[in-house]
């Protein structure tokens, strides 16, 4: 098949220049698109058990929002600039978004119908989504009380007529249009008021009483529309008609280089004019009026650019991810608690550290090992400093508690922290003045270049170390994000780590280093001298390999020096979760690279390189992904792995990866996402098996 036959719904960029290497790239959001649907159809699985089906279909609704505000926004900027200098770049991004709508409007049909069928499996177990036509007497009491006690004080109706504009309310919330009619059965383009639903004080769904044994929940719209003649008790209304619309913002942050301020005031003003964003999309019941559909659209002030999507009665379905268990435990997936590793429960851990490299795999072993390694940095008398890079933080982190310790006891601690990690500046900004007003030397990175490496170093008299991470240092992440902390005293790693964070604190100098890849002083092009050794290999007629666990697969140079491996012999074999820029398959081109896209009960997140090096095989793991942003515009950290023992786990990781075929998806640019297959086509699931092998090593 031709694979550019395709083009129409795969999103392919044919490249015609003679220069190019490669004649297939799938465009980064539209390979979000087809990222996005795998869980999408995880949510459609029947294995899959019922409450987790329900927090799937939450977890599609709340990347798309945020794809939506991040990076749908960008590529409107992008058509709207009046720059003739980009005229080529224009005209790609309305492919682009013209692409993306049409596979926004396929998969908001497919979601629709997924959510019906999970609804009416919920119901041959018991558990019940009632509206308002189906209360039962008692149900309608309930829910009357209920508006008398709570909803009375926070269901304020605003009348459409009298607003401006829609634009500067939030985003984040639901909203409820309602048409009023006269009791003389008169419907007036005045009488239409809209009401913000509480969910942030109530959440989305209200539990009733039970009817006959039937568990029955309520969404918190559909409670409003009962209580619409309490809400206009007393005036000359008869009828209502509510239906219920989400809107997005662009989210992007106007940050003003020229601004003669602080790194802190500069973002907190970026995020106050996030806030202000003009809207882009709109989700909306299909069954509203076109007049009051109008009138929303005038006030919301969308142009031909902006998104609206018919689609069913409830939106905002993020809230799904917080969907009552309802106390059916086997509905949801069995408890797997992290693990401890004995050898390394044993003495002092940082002097474990010194004897043998370590390593922790997140959401399988404990996070806490790793704070077990700052709290004693905090207490021991022979450490001196201690420096950590932080990103995100979790809402009451026990990571900045053991710095802030570490801090009061007289050691000398630096962090840097990531200001413009997207949708938590806010929070980066409260917790970098928490830290300041404890002593700790608070660096907000460098500009122009995120801080994206994941590293602590400890120094000590008694020999220093480091750890070095795929993921944040982040307690909620490590219980849903699969992550790989390295900890080692290994002289030339531990001296490179600390000259990342002297490049940080005296940027743009020029540093050497010989054993980790360092964005953006040379990973790209010691990336680029790896995959130019397997290419060698194959050439000599050696066997040659490349098998790696990433996140996301993007850049362009790198996708064409992919093709060129496969082309030349190498066997390239990739788990990628999300964006994945690559045609697979294609005979002279790419037929001898696999991509496997696994989608389970934790977020695939760590990311390890293997080179086959004739025979001497080299390991890396770190921070970044193969994307132009990781490579060139941030500070990221992939180190070697040269422990005997660690670089076999890393190897059973691909490897198990790569055998998963209840998880797993073939990802080849076709955005079919079909089931992954294996020689045996035997049922594998690399995350359940990878818990049973490390609880068995115990």
């Amino acid at each position: 098949m031709d694979v550019r036959s395709l083009w129409p719904i795969r999103g392919v960029i044919i490249m015609k220049t003679k220069k190019e290497i490669s004649k297939y790239y799938i465009e980064r959001d539209v390979s979000w698109m087809y990222f996005n649907q795998r869980i999408l159809l995880e949510a459609a699985k029947k294995s899959v058990p019922l409450l987790e089906r329900l927090s799937f279909l939450g977890i599609y609704s709340n990347n798309l929002d945020e794809f939506f505000r991040v990076r749908v926004a960008t590529l409107n900027r992008i058509i709207e600039c009046g720059d003739k200098e980009i005229r080529k770049e224009r005209e790609n991004a309305a492919r682009e978004l013209k692409q993306i709508s049409r596979l926004n409007a396929l998969y908001t049909c497919q979601f629709e119908e997924t959510f019906q069928q999970v609804v009416q499996d919920l119901e041959e177990q018991g558990i019940y989504l009632v509206n308002e036509r189906q209360l039962t007497e008692r149900q309608e009491a309930y829910i009357r009380a209920f508006y008398q006690n709570n909803l009375n004080g926070s269901t304020f109706p605003f009348f459409l007529s009298e607003m401006k504009l829609l634009g500067e309310m939030a985003d984040s919330d639901i909203y409820l249009a309602v048409s009023l009619i006269r009791k003389n059965g008169e419907r007036r383009k005045k009488d239409c008021a809209l009401i913000e639903m509480p969910v942030s004080e109530f959440g989305r769904f209200i539990r009733l009483p039970d009817d006959e044994g039937k568990i029955c929940l309520m969404f918190l719209d559909d409670v409003i529309r009962f209580c619409l003649p309490l809400i206009f008790v007393g005036m000359e209304y008869e009828q209502y008609e509510a239906y219920t619309f989400k809107f997005t913002k662009d989210a992007e942050m106007e940050i003003d280089p020229e601004v003669r301020s602080g790194v802190l005031e500069k973002v907190s003003k970026g995020v106050k004019s996030r806030k202000k964003g003009n809207p882009i999309r709109l989700v909306y019941d299909a069954t509203i009026p076109k007049d009051l559909l109008r009138q929303i659209s005038n006030k919301l002030n969308l142009d031909k650019l902006d998104t609206q999507v018919a689609g069913g009665r409830y939106h905002n379905l993020k809230d799904l991810m917080r969907f009552p268990d309802c106390g059916r435990a086997d509905l949801k997936f069995p408890p797997q608690p992290p693990l401890f590793k004995p050898e390394m429960e044993q003495g002092s851990i940082l002097s474990l550290i010194r004897e043998k490299d370590r390593y922790l795999h997140y959401p399988y072993h404990s996070f806490s090992t790793y704070l077990r390694v700052l709290r004693e940095a905090a207490i021991s008398k022979d450490v001196k400093c201690v420096k950590t890079t932080l990103y995100r933080l979790a809402k009451d982190s026990r990571v900045v508690k053991a710095l802030i310790c570490a801090a009061k006891n007289g050691k000398s601690v630096t962090v840097v922290i990531e200001l413009l990690a997207r949708f938590d500046e806010a929070s980066n900004i409260s917790w970098s003045k928490k830290m300041q007003d404890a002593g700790i030397r608070v660096l907000f990175g460098v500009e122009g270049l995120k801080v994206h490496s994941k590293l602590t170093y400890i120094g000590s008299s008694k020999g220093d170390l480091v750890c070095v991470s795929t993921g944040n240092f982040h307690e909620g992440n490590a219980r849903a994000y699969t992550d790989l902390t390295l900890m080692t005293a290994n002289r030339p790693i531990v001296r490179e780590v600390k000259t990342v964070f002297d490049f940080i604190e005296k940027p743009y100098s020029p540093k050497p280093f010989r054993h980790l890849l360092v964005s953006p002083n040379d990973m790209r092009k010691k990336l680029v001298g790896l995959i130019d050794g397997e290419i060698k290999q194959a050439k000599a007629g050696n066997q040659a390999y490349i098998m790696a666990k990433i996140n996301h697969v993007t850049d362009r140079a790198l996708v064409r020096k992919l093709y060129e491996a496969s082309a030349a012999g190498v066997r390239i074999d990739l788990l990628v979760r999300g964006n994945c820029s690559l045609v697979t398959g294609v005979p002279k081109v790419s037929d001898r690279i696999r991509v496997n896209g696994i989608i389970d009960r934790y977020l695939e997140h760590s990311r390890i390189l293997i080179f086959g090096n004739g025979g001497n095989e080299r390991y890396y793991i770190g921070s970044a992904d193969w994307m132009t942003r990781n490579l060139d515009n941030r500070i990221e950290v992939m180190a070697p792995v040269y422990d005997p023992d660690i670089q076999r786990d890393l190897r059973r990781v691909i490897e198990f990866g790569l055998r998963d075929t209840t998880q797993g998806h073939i990802v080849d640019g076709s955005g079919r996402n079909l089931p992954w297959t294996t020689e045996d086509n035997l049922p594998f699931r690399s995350q359940e098996a990878l818990y049973r092998g490390y609880k068995e090593e115990l």
